[in-house]
């Protein structure tokens, strides 16, 4: 079942094509230890919709944000855990800096990010509202993020 939730975009795009009359909604990141704050962010944009699309960053895109260190996990490995959360109908993933070509093609009803997001400066912002969607942020689960858990990590 996990398995059948990880796709590639052209299949992705046949798929929700066949769910047309579903609201989708459109987040995505590096997700790279999960935690509870993921699971709750997660858990907040399904209800956003019907369908919730992850695209994660590929390992390159994570090496060029987050530094040479990261990911700390293989994109496979990110993808198998979120796609095995109940509130994820799909995962993707995409190789650039931004997911804004993932964006343009999907064009989801709602596209969500963590709560220190501008909403106009998203990534998508444009696209997404010129095509009568919404654009929201969550706010984050507080003293949660992967940076404390990995500073947690090497200092015990």
């Amino acid at each position: 079942m996990i398995q059948k939730k990880i796709l590639t975009l052209p299949t992705l795009l046949k798929t929700l094509k066949k769910n047309s009359k579903k609201k989708v909604v459109f987040t995505n990141g590096v997700f790279d230890i999960l935690h509870a704050g993921h699971v709750t962010y997660l858990e907040k944009a399904r209800k956003l919709g019907d369908i919730l699309v992850v695209a994660l960053n590929s390992d390159a895109s994570t090496r060029g944000l987050k530094g040479p260190t990261r990911p700390i996990n293989p994109l496979a490995d990110r993808a198998k855990v979120i796609a095995a959360l109940e509130s994820v109908s799909y995962v993707t993933s995409f190789n650039e800096g931004t997911p804004i070509k993932l964006i343009q093609k999907i064009l989801p009803d709602v596209l969500v990010k963590g709560g220190d997001y501008k909403i106009k400066e998203m990534v998508g912002y444009a696209e997404v509202s010129k095509n009568g969607g919404k654009v929201k942020t969550i706010p984050f689960l507080s003293g949660r993020s992967t940076s404390n858990v990995i500073k947690k990590a090497s200092s015990g």
